[in-house]
């Protein structure tokens, strides 16, 4: 797929895969954030060498993460709050911090569609293959597997790259995602990032 003309210049190289993070920048100051943080570094820790692996093959990594209601705040405001000394979320945060070459869209409610400009970002980028790791898996990452599903886009959650509060919403929403949203479960080191830049359906 061709990538859309860009007014400003500074054309992007195609993207056929692109890597979604659902919601890692977060201080997880919240009910359940304590029952989250281990599954969330587990989590963390796989990402983080999958974002690397993504990385040397030119294979985007697009944050989204909730605006928790603050409408004139933005991504550098998000990652500063969740870096903070003192916050729970900080070693997720730490695992993941955003680099210069990343993107982000901040979200409203739990879809990474849902009112945003992710879907003309993935256009832009002619991406068709989205690999979606996270939290929660039970929530914000099913609310955007489903979407992405319904947009045509072929869909990997590695079962080692997402985190829920408990094992059983975890297990429960994996289930759901590879048995009717047909995505691939694929734990990321086993993921064949070369072949997804290359269009392969694998």
């Amino acid at each position: 797929m061709a990538t859309t003309t860009n007014m400003h210049g500074g054309e992007p190289a195609p993207a056929p895969a692109a890597l979604l993070l659902i919601d890692v920048i977060n201080d997880l100051e919240f009910p359940g954030g304590e029952a989250l943080l281990p599954r969330a570094m587990a989590m963390a820790g796989a990402l983080s060498g999958l974002k690397a692996r993504a990385a040397r093959v030119g294979l985007p990594c697009i944050y989204v993460n909730d605006n928790f209601g603050r409408w004139r705040s933005d991504f550098r405001q998000t990652t500063e709050r969740a870096l903070a000394e003192g916050r729970r979320g900080r070693p997720v945060a730490e695992l993941l911090r955003p680099g210069p070459d990343d993107y982000f869209v901040l979200k409203p409610q739990h879809s990474a569609f849902y009112g945003t400009a992710l879907e003309l970002l993935l256009k832009h980028l002619g991406t068709r293959a989205l690999i979606i790791g996270g939290m929660a898996t039970n929530m914000c990452v099913l609310a955007t597997a489903t979407d992405a599903r319904m947009r045509g886009f072929r869909l990997h959650v590695p079962a080692d790259g997402v985190a829920a509060e408990g094992d059983a919403q975890n297990e429960a929403a994996l289930a759901h995602m590879a048995d009717v949203l047909k995505a691939d479960l694929t734990p990321t080191v086993e993921l064949d990032l070369e072949a997804l830049m290359r269009g392969a359906e694998g």
